[in-house]
């Protein structure tokens, strides 16, 4: 192998590379992390943030940027559980939230798209608005279910599992691999490559820029709900500041997996290795009883190696 490959090949796969060498650290440093239980706490941990990062890699590859997406997991999972409250079924819940949450991210793009508005700027205003909506329409308290009417449909969604592999984990897979076959196995995905690589050449080349936005935070949205629905289901309950900071936990999968913020270059397999990394971070740092205040500085000075590595990759 001549020695430019080996380099760019180091380059393409050092999220891997980090990946397993927090694992053989942790391995080290605590003898109950390798263990059947851990791993698979650890993976039904990192599966919200890793579902909401794969919409996220989609939003960033286009040149957008969703911070949003922790407020429509709130008002989602809201929606689902008062309706559950009100003696409707786990299947019309989940429709109710992930139709919700669809329509609140097709409203985002349109605002990007049609409106030629910032997507920060725009995001920032929903994020606030759907926050503001949740907290009137759970009047700032959190909507309960009894257990004695826990619907087994729903239960079934957050807390039940396939064999040893629990159901957030399943759906997480699920969730990629129809966000792989989007990606690079359609039209959309070439169109998202292109709108994110120069969105003025792509609508000069016949792409309809203000459809593929609104598909794309459409696609955001529904899986920011997907995510308040599992969240909803394994605590049988709807809060109504769930969802704080996730956009900021998406957003660093992302940027750690190697996906330019400008947009047009990354790929969704470099985020799946990214939230793992950002789960296994968190998961030593919990086994080894670190504090939640330097837990924070960890994760920070990660995810600003990650930028600087990113960087280095766009010269």
């Amino acid at each position: 192998m001549k020695k430019m490959d080996v380099k760019g090949w180091t380059k393409r796969y050092q999220t891997v590379f980090a990946l397993v060498l927090l694992v053989m650290v942790a391995s080290l440093l605590s003898d109950n992390f390798l263990t059947i239980n851990n791993m698979m706490n650890m993976l039904r941990q990192s599966s919200i943030n890793a579902i909401i990062a794969f919409g996220m890699t989609l939003v960033i590859l286009s040149g957008g940027i969703d911070l949003s997406v922790g407020s429509i997991l709130a008002i989602s999972s809201a929606l689902a559980m008062s309706s559950l409250v009100a003696g409707q079924g786990g299947g019309v819940a989940m429709f109710i939230a992930l139709v919700a949450g669809t329509l609140m991210g097709m409203s985002t793009g349109l605002l990007i798209a049609k409106a030629k508005l910032q997507p920060f700027i725009v995001t920032l205003i929903m994020m606030n608005l759907l926050r503001g909506a949740t907290l009137v329409f759970t009047d700032g308290k959190p909507i309960t279910l009894d257990f004695t009417r826990v619907d087994a449909f729903y239960n079934f969604i957050g807390n039940g599992k396939l064999g040893i592999i629990p159901m957030p984990v399943v759906v997480m897979l699920l969730v990629f691999g129809l966000t792989y076959y989007l990606l690079y196995h359609t039209k959309l995905g070439r169109y998202i490559y292109a709108v994110g690589g120069n969105e003025q050449v792509a609508h000069l080349s016949g792409i309809n820029v203000v459809r593929v936005k609104v598909i794309i935070y459409g696609y955001m949205g529904f899986l920011a709900a997907l995510a308040g629905v599992i969240l909803s289901s394994r605590l049988l309950s709807a809060q109504p500041t769930a969802g704080a900071n996730y956009e900021l936990d998406a957003i660093a999968s992302v940027v750690v997996g190697g996906t330019s913020l400008a947009g047009g270059v990354g790929g969704i397999g470099s985020t799946l290795m990214g939230a793992l990394l950002i789960g296994v971070l968190n998961n030593a740092l919990n086994l080894l009883q670190v504090s939640s205040y330097y837990q924070m500085i960890v994760k920070a000075l990660v995810i600003l190696v990650a930028v600087l590595l990113n960087r280095n990759i766009k010269k």
